[in-house]
């Protein structure tokens, strides 16, 4: 039996120390972290001091070393996603960041400015929605692996079982980690979209699961991390598994998606599409090789579906990609390059087809897992459907959608919810459910990695494409632009804080949040906004006389237009960049 994690916690709190009970029943043990020394102890119910102040909690997230000295982040709201097979899920929306040193007045005035802004990255990442636990189920790995699995893997703690590609608070846990015996204390946690449906079909009633894993390894925001590392981690890496729960049978279907992997950048410069830069001089066959072998040790033969543009600016990154596969000339991957724009342009996503058919002989090859109502396993998949685009955001995600809806058709007709010759796409009310859960898959990881809800997803949601979907895909691309060039640094350093990359020194002679800033990166993005904002209400604000009216479009016009060009001349003047840990420039 595997050491869960306690369910019930009560933080307490002294001067001294900090104390979290465990209040399941039977439970004696109480985690008792010293303030001062920052060691971490087990101790017992009669140890707490009633002095203390009390107040329930969720989870500790983990503990992280900043300027001021350490804090102890804890869960302090939840609510239910769903049940897992008898495992209750839970999303944390709201945490405690806790200060072990009880006053700053050890620090200088830059310390604590540093401080403030570590603490607003630090909750800026928390702030993110989809953050994912369970005290009871492991949620880092899919049912295929968790049924392939040794006796002493059953008997792990959640933590050290827990696939590390996907612990976003890993790092936070380190210390806890290191001590065995308060491993039920370490809780881990998940980073991307869960979303379960108790479904009916023909009367039958089955469970529908979606579940996103977000990689933790080479993660950021989507122009400041592309491409592969020296490990072969891609940027941008999630692992979706679908799952139906029938009448004691387990059916699941993974896919992955990832950036292009090879050695790639693209950094914004003020202009709607930066160009990629493919680097010269890496070893791109040996981060290409790195990635790709360790994908099939996990998940089997690959199936990579490139969906990026075969003309312009990313058709040098297509021939790289179809070129380093063919390079590699592996049997365990197949490699179809697909031209989303131009095979579903003028709006005809039916289109789309072409692909599902060109790959359906390969996707009953990889198949699905089954298992059956007595735990035996019925099939296993054989690999996965590896998709990309340059975000892989958007288009992604609607193929993904596609291939995972064939897969459950499949599914269901095994399991008998569906009868012979029934579609998914008749059964209304499963639709519904369907498409807006993918939908708000896509939703969810576009938030996580470009700043905004994704695009497309009025095909999702609808099957169709419709020019309020184009129009919100207008208002979203604009909010993309903003945020990439002007708040995506700072959005990159919280994430390099949360996750380790950088570390905090207090006796660093120079803080890298010491570098100052252009006064060029505030003054004229703010000019071009109250430029163009201004030209906007003189034409719905017109003056006394036409010729009024008109001047004043012209002067702000010319003003906000102006601004512009010289921003565009120059633009990497002007984005927010990371400032702790140098992102690499591929030139």
């Amino acid at each position: 039996m595997a050491a869960l994690c306690f369910t019930f916690l009560l933080r307490h709190m002294t001067p001294e120390k900090f104390y979290v009970e465990a209040c399941d029943d039977g439970a004696d043990d109480v985690l008792t972290i010293d303030r001062v020394s920052t060691e971490v102890t087990l101790a017992v119910k009669k140890d707490v001091p009633p002095s203390a102040v009390t107040r329930p909690i969720f989870g500790i997230l983990g503990t992280i070393h900043l300027v001021a000295g350490n804090y102890l982040i804890v869960i302090t709201k939840k609510t239910k996603v769903g049940e897992f097979f008898n495992h209750v899920i839970w999303k944390a929306t709201d945490f405690d960041v806790l200060s072990y040193k009880k006053t700053m007045l050890h620090l200088t005035d830059i310390q604590l400015q540093d401080n403030k802004t570590f603490l607003a990255m630090l909750n800026h990442v928390l702030n993110v929605d989809g953050f994912y636990f369970s005290t009871t189920y492991d949620l880092t790995h899919t049912l295929q692996r968790l049924s392939n699995t040794s006796p002493e893997f059953q008997e792990m703690s959640l933590l050290e079982r827990a696939d590390q590609r996907f612990v976003w608070n890993g790092h936070l846990l380190r210390e806890l980690s290191a001590q065995p015996e308060v491993h039920r204390f370490a809780l881990p946690v998940l980073h991307g979209f869960i979303t379960m449906h108790s479904c009916s079909i023909n009367g039958k009633y089955f469970d529908w699961i979606l579940i996103s894993r977000r990689s933790c390894f080479r993660a950021g925001v989507r122009y400041y991390v592309r491409g592969i590392d020296s490990e072969g981690h891609a940027a941008n890496f999630v692992e979706t598994e679908q799952i139906v729960h029938y009448s004691g049978s387990k059916a699941s279907f993974v896919q992955t998606r990832g950036s292009i992997p090879v050695f790639w950048s693209q950094r914004p410069n003020l202009k709607y599409k930066p160009l990629p830069q493919i680097s010269k001089v890496a070893n791109h066959m040996d981060g290409f090789q790195r990635h790709f072998d360790s994908q099939v040790i996990i998940y089997g033969k690959q199936v990579i579906i490139n969906l990026i543009n075969q003309k312009g600016s990313e058709k040098p990154l297509e021939q790289t990609f179809a070129t380093m596969v063919s390079s590699l000339g592996s049997g365990m991957m197949r490699y179809i390059a697909f031209d989303f724009h131009k095979e579903c342009k003028n709006m005809r996503w039916d289109r789309l087809s072409i692909l599902l058919d060109q790959v359906a002989e390969m996707q009953d090859e990889l198949s699905y897992f089954l298992v059956d109502s007595a735990g035996q396993v019925v099939a296993n998949q054989e690999g996965v459907f590896r998709s990309n685009c340059m975000d892989c955001l958007d288009r992604t995600n609607v193929i993904q959608s596609l291939l995972a809806r064939r897969s459950l058709q499949a599914q269901l007709q095994r399991l008998g919810v569906l009868h012979v010759g029934q579609k998914l796409e008749e059964q209304d009310e499963f639709e519904k459910i369907y498409k807006n859960a993918w939908a708000d898959n896509a939703n969810a990881c576009a938030k996580q990695y470009a700043g905004t809800g994704a695009l497309k997803t009025d095909f999702t949601r609808t099957g169709k494409r419709t020019h309020l979907g184009l129009i919100m895909d207008g208002w979203n691309s604009m909010i993309r632009y903003y945020k990439n060039n002007f708040s995506d640094g700072f959005r990159q350093d919280s994430i390099d804080l949360f996750l380790g990359n950088y570390s905090v020194d207090e006796l660093e002679s120079h803080s890298p949040l010491s570098v100052p800033r252009d006064w060029k990166f505030l003054a004229l993005p703010v000019i071009m906004v109250v430029a163009f904002s201004m030209c906007i209400i003189c034409l719905l604000m017109a003056g006394d006389t036409w010729t009024e009216t008109l001047a004043y479009v012209l002067f702000w016009g010319v003003a906000s237009i102006g601004t512009f060009f010289i921003i565009l001349y120059n633009g990497k003047d002007f984005v927010d960049a990371p400032r702790l840990v140098q992102k690499e420039k591929i030139d």
